[in-house]
């Protein structure tokens, strides 16, 4: 990894990484059959020493949908209640609350052991394309035109370079284009929205809870930092502790992940040691695909 801030994806040793993590993500979302409605899937691979949110809101979203005939996915809320360990299975358990001629609901639960890691809602339904109305898609540069997440590494400070090196290392299963460093590559804070580029590597086949399913997964991506850049006061990494606490995803139409989409975050309300971010995805066409919200606990060490 240079110095450079510009540069393709396409035939680098981070390539081969990202599309290394991306198979062992597809993997995870490969669920096996237990009994009625439960299921135990293997986990990406280990990046922050315990499982990663988005592995558990696309895996939760994928059981869900093993359960339902015919009705697409239209939303999932989701609590974070324990973390978990990245060498160990997850167990998934789905229970039918309901099931109607255009909705079907599902309550979702991931564990290992005795641990329940999340627990979560998802709803599908079935419904007609229009009427539409789309939210105005932020004016953001072309996403080749931007460098990759990964291109901010070898500036990041030096008492950061260690934890940084390991998003070159050990790369999340997407491509991330992004004008500015995150804070956690030593990025400034300041207010307002920011937006980033995102889409799958390769292509994954026409399945389009698969594309779901790793769109949640994306979704949970840098909501956390969009927490500390706009904190009141100074978030330095090494002294303060944040998690997620709950996620939310709304999917307003059908997902090619597999394309750019643009995601733009802004934090809603930061009160005490909890903070609101709020998300919209639209697709390279201008079309709002999702909506996320997240409350994150910032909090001194």
């Amino acid at each position: 990894m240079t110095d450079d801030l510009t540069g393709p994806l396409q035939g680098t040793a981070l390539e081969k990484a990202v599309l290394a993590s991306l198979d062992t993500l597809e993997q995870a979302l490969e669920l096996q059959p237990l009994g009625e409605h439960r299921f135990r899937a293997t986990n990406e691979r280990d990046r922050f020493g315990r499982l990663f949110g988005g592995q558990l809101l696309g895996q939760a979203l994928a059981a869900a949908a093993r359960t339902v005939d015919h009705h697409p996915p239209h939303s999932l809320h989701a609590y974070f209640i324990q973390t978990g360990a990245s060498d160990t299975p997850v167990d998934i358990t789905v229970d039918a609350v309901r099931d109607g001629r255009s909705m079907a609901t599902r309550q979702v639960t991931v564990a290992q052991g005795e641990r329940t890691l999340l627990t979560a809602i998802a709803s599908f339904h079935t419904g007609p394309a229009e009427p539409v109305f789309d939210t105005t898609m932020p004016d953001a540069p072309e996403p080749e035109t931007m460098p990759l997440l990964q291109h901010w590494v070898p500036r990041a400070p030096e008492a950061m370079r260690t934890n940084a090196q390991t998003w070159i290392d050990v790369p999340p299963a997407i491509e991330i284009r992004i004008a500015e460093p995150t804070g956690f590559l030593g990025g400034p804070q300041r207010s307002g929205p920011r937006s980033h580029w995102m889409r799958l590597p390769r292509p994954v086949g026409a399945d389009p809870v698969t594309h779901a399913a790793l769109l949640a997964y994306a979704s949970d991506y840098l909501m956390l930092d969009a927490a500390m850049r706009n904190h009141p006061q100074p978030a330095d990494y090494g002294a303060i502790a944040a998690v997620s606490l709950d996620h939310a995803l709304w999917l307003h139409r059908p997902v090619r992940f597999d394309e750019w989409h643009l995601y733009t975050q802004e934090t809603v309300a930061i009160s005490g040691h909890r903070a609101l971010i709020r998300g919209i995805i639209h697709d390279a066409a201008g079309h709002t695909v999702a909506s996320t919200a997240q409350e994150i606990l910032v909090r001194p060490r």
